[in-house]
């Protein structure tokens, strides 16, 4: 019998940060340590800093900077409670991914899994992509609006440097989130569009290749044009 999917924030047991189903990372350890109402959400402002010492900077000071984007306490606590839920009916969070959020058939005998695709260019193709909202975003200010593009193609990484994106995948990147979200929010769009994506050491789901898309101030007609499925 199917696993039964797990609704992203139905209530689920809150995770005892003292006693976690899974070890913690120095940033969750962080964040729980700190009172719901002491927490400040990130701003525009901020994220366009933290974002921006990105490449070309070395890549500890970029880790450093990838730190910076957190959860708030109660949003760590209850993503911990559900990543740990996930993980106990699906084994892992990229199977929960690949059927139920993303309904995509893997070829037959891959492990990792791969995705037949039209195009070997990632974002070449409208069917070989899926933009979804992110069901666990960084804690932001109310206008920003994060999203994730989803690539059956994947997106070649430099191993030499920690598993960041080649420049050509950073120049495919960019001039997708320039066309698909800047042009779409008119003029001075691309001032309200930022992008990154983590390096293969910090993925949460490293065997599907995934863009992190920050919107400031989209509208619900433009939003849901983006999300509208042709992939399937």
């Amino acid at each position: 019998m199917a696993a039964k999917p797990v609704s992203n924030h139905e209530a689920l047991p809150e995770i005892d940060p003292q006693n976690p189903p899974f070890p913690l990372n120095d940033t969750d350890k962080k964040v729980l340590s700190i009172k719901d109402e002491d927490w400040n959400p990130i701003t525009w402002a901020q994220l366009q800093e933290i974002i921006g010492t990105f490449p070309p900077f070395p890549q500890e000071q970029q880790q450093q900077a990838a730190a910076k984007l957190q959860r708030s306490p109660a949003a760590t606590r209850q993503y911990l409670a559900w990543s740990a839920s996930i993980k106990s009916q699906y084994g892992s969070t990229l199977p929960y991914i690949t059927s139920q959020k993303l309904r995509w058939e893997p070829s037959p005998h891959s492990d990792p899994p791969a995705f037949p695709s039209q195009s070997s260019t990632p974002f070449a193709s409208r069917r070989d992509y899926a933009i979804l909202p992110n069901d666990w975003p960084y804690s932001f200010t109310p206008e920003i609006t994060h999203l994730l593009v989803w690539t059956k193609t994947p997106i070649a990484t430099d191993d030499s440097e920690g598993g960041d994106v080649t420049a050509e995948s950073r120049r495919l990147i960019d001039g997708f989130v320039q066309k698909t979200f800047a042009a779409g929010l008119g003029e001075g769009g691309g001032e309200r569009v930022l992008w990154f994506k983590n390096w293969t050491g910090l993925q949460s789901v490293r065997a599907l290749d995934h863009v992190h898309v920050l919107v400031r101030g989209v509208d619900e007609e433009v939003l849901g044009a983006w999300l509208e499925r042709r992939d399937l």
